[in-house]
């Protein structure tokens, strides 16, 4: 793994923001040559490690950005917050086929950035966590342990399935069949439906989590570590019936609420309507969160 360092501009809090493209040799770039890239994002506290971590994993077709409003609550809090805005499913990158349909990719790109962070920032190793919206929400349950069943994801994905097209890539399936063959579709598929689990998060935050419905349930309810879900009922992208309520409980423990009766999907990301403070309230509950499930004698310790 390489990185390209970008500028360090400072935060009003006295944090520092460092901004980083690393390539990930492991894998190949879609639509190109060369490495996987991986841009970071890098939100160091005011003084000295080391430092609770907390992963940002935004949503489909989003960036990293969408999430400011949390990462700058966290980073105040005097968490060290890293995210990414995720190849080939990113406003800042571009739309690819491959980063909508091979949503297993995304939390390789996690493992990738916090192994950039333990070689160069000051981290507590054993007070790791993440937080995702919708996708993302995904992203980190899979971090935890969660799997997408190759059954289900291979009726999808091989268009066996009927579903309704994708907001943000709505010939998603056409494409991706035209780009690959039947048996390499399935190789693809196969091959990548395995365990993401990445051993070090030890605390996820979901915010309107989807793609419930591709899950295999027994994942889930194998993950062991705290997790708090929030979601809007509103919602008519990731329904809560079938994704949010599903989480909360299949998952041992997990604990979850509305943040209102009229809220909608997108009001967790940046430029959304907010008339009801969702993403201030949301900002402190994931503050209040991570510091118990984080700290010394919580409970992801």
């Amino acid at each position: 793994m390489t990185s390209a360092p970008g500028p360090v501009p400072s935060l009003s809090s006295g944090a520092l923001r460092r901004e980083t493209l690393l390539h990930d040799s492991s894998r190949s770039r879609w639509g190109g040559t060369g490495p996987r890239p991986v841009r970071a994002h890098i939100l160091r506290p005011a003084g000295e490690g080391p430092h609770p971590v907390v992963l940002l994993s935004h949503g489909t077709g989003g960036a990293f950005d969408d999430l400011q409003w949390l990462a700058d609550a966290l980073v105040s809090a005097g968490f060290l917050v890293a995210g990414v805005d995720h190849h080939g499913n990113s406003t800042a990158d571009e739309y690819l086929v491959e980063g909508f349909a091979f949503v297993w990719e995304r939390p390789r790109d996690l493992d990738v950035l916090l192994t950039h962070l333990r070689d160069t920032e000051q981290i507590d190793p054993r007070s790791i966590g993440a937080a995702g919206f919708s996708l993302g929400g995904y992203t980190v349950a899979a971090a935890l342990g969660a799997r997408v069943s190759p059954t289900t994801a291979a009726g999808v994905l091989l268009g066996l399935v009927p579903t309704p097209p994708l907001p943000e890539f709505p010939d998603l399936i056409p494409e991706l069949r035209a780009r690959y063959p039947h048996d390499e579709l399935l190789a693809q598929i196969v091959s990548g439906t395995g365990s993401q689990r990445i051993p070090e998060v030890r605390a996820g935050l979901l915010l309107a989590p989807a793609i419930c419905d591709l899950l295999d349930p027994t994942s889930l309810a194998e993950i062991a570590a705290p997790v708090s879900i929030l979601w809007g009922d509103a919602d008519d992208n990731a329904v809560p019936s079938r994704n949010a309520h599903v989480y909360r409980d299949r998952i041992p423990g997990a604990t979850g609420e509305s943040v209102g009766a009229d809220v909608g999907h997108y009001v967790f990301t940046a430029d959304a309507a907010d008339p009801t403070d969702v993403r201030a309230r949301t900002a402190s509950a994931a503050v209040a969160f991570f510091s118990a499930a984080l700290s010394p004698g919580g409970a992801a310790h």
